[in-house]
């Protein structure tokens, strides 16, 4: 009997948390990364060498790596000083070094899948350079990832798109999205790590194409400071159809378990956690579980999440 295909697209920490788990079980495993990232080491390369933004990509095929204790203390660490070198991850000069190599981006991380021995596929979501932008409810408009999140605060996003607008999926995505079992999508940053890969035409085409896949939405455990501050779940999935479509998904995993809902003000807003006593929103089934991760109650618990999840895949 062949193994399920899993698809999973995000970016950033919520993708990868999401690999960790999904890795233990018997499945074929393609992970689609966003390529929009332009901050910190990221963005440093991306301006002085001209490749596409390695961290994302970086934190999934840790995640995915055969020892992951070894590895992610490598490839995380960041230099202190040095000239050129400080505030560099060593994952990231890594990957540029491979980039260099082997004289493409996409050939560089096919390497260092075989070099870490990673279980499944990671997958940059464009071969394209393509950064970000939002237009915010004051009709300003933000260019870049990094800065969405912090003029997103001072009024709300009202849509984000591509620069340049048409981008070219890879192909390699559209054939692991063509082939799923299972799309699952999230959980992440909303504006900066998810719909990134959405706005992507060819993306979203492959999904709403895949008539059988089950195509399910991880919805964040609590509103992001900049992204999704108010924010309800239906809120979250309403952008999620409006940057993709409306068959972009056809359930969505919801957390049930409250804790915080003190809106700390911080540098960037109020955020607290989110839930839905909804079943069923715009024909899209909801649904419920545990999800809080009790010590810091406005993350995913890796666990509850890998459960929830397997569940629905039924698989052991």
């Amino acid at each position: 009997m062949s193994k399920q295909k899993v698809v999973a697209i995000g970016g950033g920490s919520g993708l990868s948390m999401l690999l960790r788990g999904l890795k233990a079980f018997p499945i074929e495993i393609s992970a689609i990364v966003t390529m929009a990232d332009d901050g910190a080491s990221s963005g440093k390369l991306r301006r002085d060498y001209g490749i596409l933004p390695p961290g994302d990509i970086r934190q999934c095929l840790v995640a995915l790596s055969s020892d992951e204790e070894l590895v992610t203390k490598l490839f995380d660490y960041r230099f202190k000083s040095g000239r050129g070198l400080s505030g560099h991850s060593f994952g990231n000069l890594f990957l540029a070094a491979l980039c260099d190599i082997t004289g493409s981006f996409e050939e560089a991380v096919h390497r260092a899948s075989e070099i870490l021995d990673t279980t499944g596929k990671v997958i940059p979501s464009t071969l394209s350079n393509v950064n970000i932008a939002a237009e915010l409810e004051n009709g300003h408009v933000v260019m870049g990832e990094s800065n969405i999140p912090v003029l997103g605060h001072r009024s709300a996003i009202k849509k984000v798109f591509t620069v340049p607008e048409k981008i070219n999926a890879n192909k390699e995505a559209i054939d692991a999205i063509n082939e799923a079992d299972y799309i699952i999508i999230g959980p992440g940053s909303l504006y900066t790590s998810i719909i990134p890969n959405l706005l992507i035409k060819g993306i979203t085409k492959a999904i709403i194409e895949n008539k059988t896949a089950e195509k399910i939405f991880l919805c964040n455990v609590s509103t992001e400071r900049g992204e999704t501050e108010k924010y309800s779940v239906e809120d979250h999935i309403d952008a999620l159809i409006k940057h993709g479509h409306p068959n972009i998904i056809n359930s969505c995993l919801v957390n049930n378990h409250v804790v915080h809902t003190n809106g700390d003000e911080g540098k960037l807003g109020s955020i607290q956690n989110i839930t839905t006593d909804t079943k069923k929103y715009k024909n899209i089934k909801i649904i419920q579980a545990d999800l809080i991760n009790d010590d810091l109650p406005l993350f995913h618990d890796p666990k509850k999440i890998i459960s929830a999840i397997t569940k629905i895949l039924k698989i052991k």
